[in-house]
């Protein structure tokens, strides 16, 4: 019976040095400062454009505007209800199908608001849905 505690004492001490071995460097790792992990994981890529002074625009910030304005993602409640007021229908860039309402009508990420005359002859389709 002593030789069988022996071995288990053992084999417990064992596993725990083993635990400790493994679970330590994930600890240490997560309370380092990001500069410390930069070395092991490589750099992310950032995605934000770089400041302009707000004073300054230039010609080509002045026309990348205007191309958003065209294809606007999800277009103001005012700009919508503007819209439908005078008739004009959501053209779906992306899919070429127009919405006269419902639930697509101004939310799609890449449309334009246009009259249905103006969306048939640029060769979209009319919605079945709506």
């Amino acid at each position: 019976m002593n030789h069988f505690r022996g071995k288990f004492t053992l084999w417990t001490a064992a596993l725990f040095l083993l635990l400790t071995a493994t679970i330590t460097p994930v600890l240490t790792r997560s309370q380092t400062s990001s500069s410390d992990t930069s070395a092991s994981y490589p750099a992310k890529k950032s995605k934000k454009k770089p400041k302009q002074d707000r004073g300054t625009a230039s010609a080509a910030t002045a026309a990348d505007s205007g191309k958003k304005a065209a294809t606007s993602p999800a277009s103001p409640d005012a700009e919508i209800a503007a819209a439908k007021a005078s008739g004009k229908v959501w053209v779906n860039l992306d899919s070429g199908i127009y919405h006269k309402g419902g639930r697509w009508y101004g939310k799609t990420k890449n449309g334009k608001f246009m009259t249905e005359a103006e969306a048939k002859a640029a060769g979209y389709k009319s919605s079945q849905r709506d």
